[in-house]
């Protein structure tokens, strides 16, 4: 079921309240220190491919492979149920981020649903997900009730990594698309700019993309609201007209090309949120499958080209891989003077997913939206870990320069310098 991590490699940097929930979670039901299939092969995946995954990353031409990813069988210990994550790092220690909620944000779930439950008087995790019947219809509160653990989940975890001494995030971060199978219902919460993308079958039989997910970019009339209400600053170079970004109010940084995202808490203030955006899809028995992708993706493909790339694979294992593969030639080809920027794609083929039951799939459709306001990174041939994105100018940073007091003086020592001054 591919390359698989220990439970110390998965949880080395998850803060110790989810200790007795993901102690579970790999513990499973069966017993062991780690989530076993039937044939012994750990449940929590972090590249390889599946009987219905495919997972593939690349580093780019930045430094280390900031993109990582994950995929959970059985979720929350509950046969068939799928999660799935994409996280993109970016900034000095941005690669520290995204491992750093790969790992904690299934746990962290995981302990909100299930106290969500008990507080219910429920001491069964999945009780509430029998009221998803058959023919795809659904209780709104249980839908809400999903909706709103994803957005508590995200922004207790940003407030968690705000506290990780082992990590300076002040201007470091990672965005997160993450979905999560119910039997026929889909649970997507996105973060950024990542996205999720569905490939179904129209009336003509033909292949579409659609668009799960919204790009959180600082132009998005609705983020560029909150930014200027919060008196960030939201606007583009004039050598990038196409890329705006994120910067403080008095200082031209650091320049985030995203309106959403964990970490980067010098931006905290002034727009920038880890609220995510949560929506809510049934799926349907002309869905084929699921791309999970990072910017590097679809910065230059289009979700069609995506789509054509997946479903012309011969061997579905292969899909993550040949679509990273083409995207990093559409980079060279479109943007030659750019650094190609890391890329990493889950494609879930929903035929293949785990049911616990397989009639399950419903025939029509449903799509709301919650608008609340080796370790892959090791892959650097060799490459000292360091943040390049400084390096000259480039199309492809997420962030494009850091704010003058970080150069002198980390985020955690100014904080102290502060209180003592205020002493």
């Amino acid at each position: 079921m591919g390359v698989c991590s220990s439970k110390q490699e998965l949880f080395s940097s998850v803060s110790s309240e989810n200790e007795n929930t993901r102690n579970k979670i790999l513990k499973g039901k069966g017993g062991g220190d780690a989530i076993t299939g039937t044939n012994g092969v750990p449940r929590v995946m972090l590249t390889g491919s599946c009987r219905y995954g495919s997972m593939f990353t690349q580093q780019g031409r930045k430094g280390v492979n900031q993109d990582t990813m994950t995929i959970w069988e059985d979720f929350c210990e509950e046969k068939g149920q799928i999660f799935c994550g994409v996280f993109d790092g970016h900034g000095p220690y941005g690669h520290k981020v995204a491992r750093y909620v790969r790992d904690a944000l299934p746990a962290k779930l995981c302990s909100i649903l299930d106290s969500t439950h008990r507080s219910n008087d429920s001491n069964d995790v999945g009780t509430n997900l029998d009221s998803f019947d058959n023919s795809g219809d659904k209780s709104e509160g249980d839908i809400s009730l999903w909706k709103n653990s994803f957005i508590k989940a995200f922004e207790d975890l940003d407030q968690d990594l705000k506290h990780q001494t082992s990590i300076d995030c002040i201007c470091s971060g990672t965005t997160a698309v993450s979905i999560i199978k119910v039997r026929e219902n889909l649970i997507v919460a996105n973060l950024g700019d990542s996205r999720a993308v569905l490939c179904t079958r129209d009336g003509t039989k033909r292949l579409v993309p659609t668009q799960l997910t919204t790009d959180h970019k600082p132009d998005v009339e609705i983020e560029a609201e909150r930014i200027k209400s919060c008196k960030g600053r939201a606007f583009a170079l004039e050598e990038e007209p196409d890329v705006h970004r994120l910067w403080l109010p008095d200082e031209d940084s650091p320049g985030l090309a995203m309106s959403r995202a964990f970490g980067d808490f010098c931006l905290k203030d002034f727009g920038l949120i880890a609220t995510p955006e949560v929506y809510h899809t049934v799926l349907s028995d002309k869905d084929e499958f699921l791309v999970l992708a990072t910017d590097g993706i679809w910065d230059v493909l289009s979700n069609e080209q995506v789509v054509k790339t997946v479903s012309s694979t011969k061997k579905p294992s292969d899909a993550a891989k040949k679509l990273v593969h083409r995207a990093v030639r559409a980079w060279k080809r479109n943007h030659p003077t750019s650094k190609i920027d890391d890329c990493a794609v889950i494609c879930i083929f929903i035929k293949a997913l785990p049911s616990t039951d397989s009639s399950a799939v419903s025939h029509g459709r449903s799509f709301t939206t919650s608008n609340a306001t080796a370790e892959e990174g090791d892959n650097n041939n060799g490459q000292k870990e360091e943040y390049s994105a400084l390096d000259g100018f480039s199309r492809a940073n997420s962030v494009l320069k850091l704010p003058r007091v970080l150069s002198s003086l980390s985020w955690r020592k100014r904080s102290f310098k502060i209180i003592e001054d205020d002493n």
